[in-house]
């Protein structure tokens, strides 16, 4: 039977165009190029669009995570106007906001996000790749003093970290995880297997397997149909098990990346494609993977 409980979407954005606060979706902007065209994004996309999405799935609750608010200006702002926009259907009830953890003013940015209750940790790219049209961060972040200074003030305010990363990255995670094992470490987008060639896919495998062998590593099975052009349920379902295979169930958790993910899938095809992978699993792992894991790192 396909799984017909609550849904927490563990992962997706939101942003009003009309701020100007989201200068990487102005066209000819190069901040997030590796993207490729985002003609298809370029709208405003709020709490009803979201819903509009969802559709008659049992979406009861949202994470938002941080949108690249623009980074010259104090990334408060973004978490102040997420608190500005209706509650009434728990979308973006929780967020995940941003805040440089390498700065030195990293201390009093975390401690103004965690003044809004709705925060429940913080975001870093750390995703280094070989070739520079997969790069988006520099070599060796995870391992800078400065950066581990800021990932140690995250406890402080029983705030989580989660990282937009890839295989490259997973040795300096898991070491990161191994030294601070009170901080929870959420790994975004499966961990980003986007080398599809026979030694990229055993890299992935090999960086899953180390990260999840720390016990305060967790991952979100977002936007898993971005990694191949087909998206049939048998390849689909490589990527969803991956996963899953490696954290078990109690420590993987649904996210469709939306409005980002719409380039490969439509929300209820998220959905209904996640549904069927793990229909082989018992009622309670299902709800966990759909539901219950992501209230539980994220205190809904």
């Amino acid at each position: 039977m396909s799984y017909a409980g609550p849904i927490i979407d563990a992962h997706h954005h939101l942003w009003d165009l009309t701020l100007n606060r989201h200068r990487w979706l102005d066209a000819g902007d190069p901040t997030l190029s590796a993207l490729g065209d985002l003609n298809y994004l370029r709208h405003t996309y709020l709490p009803a669009n979201f819903r509009a999405d969802v559709g008659p799935h049992h979406v009861i609750g949202s994470v938002h995570i941080e949108a690249v608010w623009d980074r010259a200006r104090n990334a408060i702002e973004e978490t102040e106007w997420l608190d500005s926009l209706d509650k009434s259907s728990d979308i973006a009830a929780r967020y995940i906001a941003y805040a440089p953890l390498a700065s030195a003013d990293a201390p009093a940015l975390l401690a103004a996000q965690a003044a809004h209750p709705r925060v429940v940790g913080v975001r870093e790219t750390i995703r280094w790749h070989p070739d520079p049209a997969k790069r988006w961060a520099d070599a060796g972040l995870v391992d800078r003093p400065d950066f581990r200074a800021g990932v140690a003030g995250l406890a402080h305010h029983n705030l989580v970290l989660e990282l937009l990363m890839n295989p490259y990255q997973a040795g300096e995670v898991a070491r990161l995880a191994d030294d601070f094992p009170n901080q929870t470490i959420l790994i975004n987008h499966c961990c980003t297997p986007n080398d599809r060639d026979a030694a990229g896919i055993a890299r992935w495998h090999d960086g899953l397997a180390l990260l999840a062998a720390q016990p305060n590593v967790a991952i979100k099975v977002s936007n898993f149909g971005a990694y191949s052009s087909d998206r049939s349920l048998p390849i689909l379902r490589q990527t969803v098990m991956g996963c899953i295979d490696a954290f078990g169930t109690a420590r993987a958790m649904f996210g469709t990346d939306y409005p980002v993910a719409r380039r490969n899938m439509g929300y209820g095809a998220m959905v209904d494609a996640f549904a069927s992978i793990i229909a082989e699993f018992s009622p309670d792992e299902q709800r966990a993977l759909f539901h219950d894991n992501a209230a539980r790192y994220y205190r809904f």
